[in-house]
């Protein structure tokens, strides 16, 4: 075997069918083929699998404890493996305190740069705080020119109540004479200050004064040390007449412009202003009296006490108790309106009737028809007391005092409660909302004030990585040497993190952007951006279709690092449809020739120009142009309009769109523009809240128009159809239902008087008890990873032997579940309700599914599919509102034409389609398009262009519109295509 090549043989995982193939080390591999046709079985069941595996087993028993250990893939021999990197579609984390910042380790090099160079300020007053030696502080009040008369002072009392005599007595008894009280000069030999003991007091003591000059070195260390030590390490100098730039020099926590100070020589008081600078050997304000904690890398992290927010812990938000939720339908009368109070009447009852009483209202008077006054204080408290009375079994009880309001008192119970129910009963009227105090910085108010170049970690945080990246070219210039010196390291990982996730297309995510927000697709390129952060070289990498998510524009420059990764000399195999991708690939491995059971083998495995000349080839046929998704000859006029007003959510710049009705609308744009945020945020929440009621709360926006005219709305996204193995297709669709009704009809059946529940493995009776319907059972293995190996009662069944005894035309019910949807759709020909069912799933394009393949195993893609077959059987009015988030993920050009149809199918009965996409084969087909952008994150958020497709294909400001030219022939434009040199390349360059 050559050392060039990973050689597979004799691979059988999933559908494979004994594969041998050869993947050349180095170069960039694509697995393509049909849904369905074995490319995941391949890439990461079985070469991915067999690297992970081998690299766990050749660590120690111990270490394996901890890492657990894959199972081995059905495959008889991997040869030319290296360490193994799998970069797939899974979220990047799930934690809410996870953040693209902290996910790409950006966040650590940020705080290590705070901590190293960041320069501390007050949080209360702005004022630079710093900390000095009494060294540092005598060698910054020499700089001062010469002759500048000061006065070295200790501050003893700071804004204090007293007389203070006994200190005045200790003063003089210290060898002490001058002081400064409340700005005023007094001499304890002479005139002692007689202070109102009610009111507060400054005291200074001053320990001596002096001009400044070069022999002038050792009075002054004695006397500022002195001072140290009387005021507990705080020092104050006063300068008469402060020389230019004198308050810079000095440099303290504290620099401020008084009057009314003693002279230094004569101590005779002027009105002229004087200039008084606090210095500290502690970080501290001396100006606000506020202590700073010591710079460290954990003062700013929110995942610390040290660094996080007190009042969220670190969070960016809090839960408050929202007047919508307790208010759910203000037109009920005040005695049944607040929601809270409901399951407890008698009590609050009682408090209702009398502020009623107090306020000379009715109890049956609508809440919305009350005063605003009456309302605020039924909701937050009464101004003034209410007399309260009430019977009691020892006869009537009065007491006289101000009604507490009830969102103040759900509030004062929800933290005093001792009952999980109560607790969690006044949770469901609590609103998650931005911190109040950090502002939902995450971080506390004094590493929010620590600056570099005058800006904070959290503005850092809440740039977007191409602000980012600018904000940091160059920051040199504007930092000392010293500093410099410091950071040069730290800025360059910083810079180049920001500039590997600028290259994979995500320089509109901002650093504090919640990890659990992301795409599947942005994930992928988070930790894309990482790997090639970090340098590694011998390395194999799979990837999961990584143009997910991209437009058009921004894949050239994925394909682009993905060229780098190999080129550093890592091996490549990314699964994937893209044909831009496959055009840069330098080897293509296609599966085929069908779906499940059709497929599993390698149809071609060599460079385009093979993939293209190969008949069986189906991909190849798409790429070399011979199939191609048509473009309609028609395109649907709206019937009314769906219309949003003022969309501001996120970035979106206070945008009207309209949604023609009837028509099949395609929302477009480059990542980042805001396409999910209109789409999820503004108007399907915003619709859901309008047309059901419900406490759902829509992003930002003044009205949506024409509901009127739709009579429901449904979002089809990409969520698992259930989170158990015992979710199924046949579950999720209802054909499992009809399929156990008919194996309850037959003869065996009804003699030993099964019925339909019998052949449920969700309940006992007809279940496999030892594996409880599940087929496997799962072997703990101790300090290895737990095995799942077929139950051996029912060998994988999942049912006992006597309801396996029970037939339906030589199939029992395991078998059935085993079938594929082609094969079920075959089996059931006579049987027009399943075959219904059946077909409806075949027209997404999913024949090859099992019809008892767990719901865990499914791709985000195959789920929205099930689910958008499963609206396809629900009775159509025609007046449906369809919501879909990229539905071609995952899709094969071929199963994509399927989808396409399904959608104008939809389109066609009366109902309204909207898809988020950036395949342009489906863009294509849409009726009306809505193009957002032009850019991503804050530069996006504008409607750049709406209309047909071949409108926004003549929109020279469209990124999307440059990219449909091609592929639309009517279009007839002078200006610059995709495949020229202003515009980046096309998909099929």
């Amino acid at each position: 075997m050559s050392k060039d090549v990973i050689e597979v043989r004799g691979a059988e995982e999933h559908n494979l069918k004994d594969v041998d193939v050869e993947i050349p080390r180095e170069e960039l591999t694509v697995v393509t083929g049909l849904s369905g046709s074995g490319k995941s079985s391949l890439a990461f069941e079985t070469v991915y699998a067999e690297g992970q595996r081998r690299y766990i087993e050749s660590l120690s028993a111990y270490a394996r404890n901890f890492l657990g250990q894959m199972d081995k893939p059905q495959v008889e021999n991997v040869e030319g493996l290296s360490p193994a990197i799998s970069i797939d579609q899974k979220n990047a984390a799930n934690n809410p305190r996870s953040t693209v910042g902290t996910v790409t380790e950006l966040h650590d090099y940020l705080r290590l740069l705070y901590a190293r160079i960041g320069v501390p300020h007050c949080p209360e007053c702005g004022r630079e705080v710093g900390e000095q030696s009494a060294q540092n502080m005598v060698s910054r009040i020499l700089e001062l020119p010469e002759g500048t008369r000061a006065k070295l002072c200790a501050p003893v009392v700071r804004d204090q109540k007293g007389a203070f005599e006994d200190l005045f007595d200790d003063l003089v008894s210290d060898g002490y004479a001058r002081v400064e009280v409340d700005g005023e000069s007094y001499d304890l030999t002479m005139d002692r200050p007689e202070l109102d003991e009610n009111y507060d007091h400054t005291v200074d003591v001053v320990v001596d004064r002096v001009k400044i000059a070069d022999d002038a070195r050792s009075r002054i260390n004695d006397s500022v040390e002195t001072a140290l030590e009387e005021a507990d390490g705080t020092l104050k100098v006063v300068l008469p007449d402060p020389p230019e730039g004198a308050a810079d020099t000095l440099g303290g926590s504290t620099a401020r412009a008084t009057g009314d100070l003693a002279d230094a020589e004569t101590d005779e008081t002027t009105d002229d202003d004087r200039l008084v600078v606090e210095l500290s050997e502690e970080l501290a304000c001396t100006h606000c009296g506020i202590d700073i904690s010591e710079i460290e890398t954990r003062s700013f992290s929110f995942n610390s006490p040290h660094g996080a927010c007190p009042a969220c812990e670190g969070l960016g938000e809090t839960k408050e108790v929202s007047e919508d939720l307790v208010i759910r339908d203000a037109s009920k009368p005040l005695k049944h309106v607040f929601e809270p109070w409901s399951y407890d009447r008698t009590y609050y009852s009682r408090q209702l009737d009398n502020v009623a009483d107090h306020f000379g209202v009715s109890l049956q008077t609508p809440f919305e028809e009350l005063d605003e006054e009456i309302r605020r204080q039924f909701l937050h408290g009464t101004d003034g007391v209410v007399h309260f009375e009430w019977r009691t079994k020892n006869g009537t009880r009065e007491k006289t005092e101000r009604f507490e309001g009830v969102i103040p008192n759900l509030e004062r119970r929800h933290v005093e409660t001792d009952s999980d129910r109560a607790r969690e009963h006044i949770e469901e009227f609590m609103a998650t909302t931005t911190c109040p105090v950090c502002e939902g910085t995450r971080l506390k108010a004094e590493s929010r004030a620590v600056l570099v170049d005058g800006t904070s970690i959290t503005a850092v945080n809440r740039m977007s990585i191409g602000d980012a990246l600018a904000h940091f070219e160059g920051l040199e210039a504007n930092l000392s040497a010293r500093d410099t010196k410091i950071a040069e390291e730290i800025l360059k990982e910083i810079r180049a993190r920001l500039g590997f996730m600028k290259e994979v297309g995500l320089e509109y995510l901002t650093l504090d952007r919640e990890a659990a927000t992301l795409s599947g697709g942005e994930s992928q390129r988070i930790r894309l951006a990482t790997q090639i952060g970090s340098g590694l070289v011998g390395v194999l990498y799979v990837l999961d279709e990584p143009s997910i998510g991209l437009h058009q524009r921004d894949n050239d420059r994925l394909l682009n690092t993905l060229e780098e990764l190999r080129d550093l000399g890592n091996t490549l195999i990314v699964v994937e449809h893209d044909t831009a991708t496959m055009r840069r690939a330098d080897q293509i491995i296609d599966m085929g020739p069908g779906p499940g059971k059709r497929g599993g083998e390698v149809v071609v495995n060599g460079p385009q120009e093979e993939l293209m000349a190969t008949e069986e080839s189906v991909t190849g046929e798409y790429l070399a142009g011979e199939r191609s998704i048509p473009v309609p000859g028609d395109r649907r006029e709206g019937d009314g309009h769906l219309t949003v007003r003022g969309a501001r959510q996120h970035n979106l710049a206070d945008l009207d769109v309209e949604f023609p009705l009837g028509t099949f609308t395609a929302i477009t744009g480059v990542s980042g523009s805001g396409k999910s945020t209109l789409m999820h945020d503004v108007l399907y929440k915003g619709l859901v809240r309008r047309m059901n009621d419900t406490d759902v709360y829509p992003g930002e926006h003044d009205d949506i128009e024409g509901i009127d005219q739709i009579e429901t709305v449904r979002l089809i996204d990409q969520s698992p159809i259930g989170r158990t193995p015992r979710s199924n297709p046949a579950t999720y669709t209802n054909v499992f239902d009809h399929v156990r009704e008919l194996f309850a009809e037959t003869s065996l059946a009804k003699q030993r008087g099964y019925e339909k529940g019998r052949f449920s493995f969700n309940v006992k009776g007809g279940r496999c008890e030892a594996c409880g319907g599940q087929g496997t059972v799962t072997i703990d293995m101790n300090f290895l990873s737990d095995v799942e190996v077929p139950c051996e009662e029912c060998n994988g069944a999942r049912y006992n032997d006597e309801t396996l005894d029970v037939e339906f035309k030589g199939k029992t019910i395991a078998d059935v579940l085993d079938m594929t949807v082609e094969e079920a759709y075959d089996f059931f020909e006579s049987h027009t309700g399943i075959r219904r069912r059946l077909k409806l799933l075949k027209d997404v394009g999913l024949d090859y599914m099992r019809l008892g393949q767990p719901s865990t195993t499914l791709s985000g893609g195959e789920a929205q599919r099930i689910k958008l077959a499963e609206e396809l059987g629900k009775k159509d009015s025609g007046e449906t509102l369809y919501l879909l988030d990229e539905p071609t993920t995952g899709l094969h050009p071929e199963d994509e034409r399927k989808l396409i149809d399904v959608l104008h199918r939809l389109t066609d009965n009366g109902n309204t389609v909207v898809v988020i996409e950036h395949e342009l084969d489906l863009v294509k087909n849409a009726d009306h398009v809505v193009d957002l952008g032009p850019e991503g994150g804050e530069h996006g958020g504008d409607l750049v262009a709406a209309g047909t497709p071949e409108s926004v294909a003549e929109n020279e400001d469209s990124h999307t519109g440059r990219y449909l030219r091609d592929l639309l022939p009517d279009v007839d434009l002078e200006g610059p295509r995709a495949d020229s040199d202003v515009a980046a390349p096309a998909a099929d360059d």
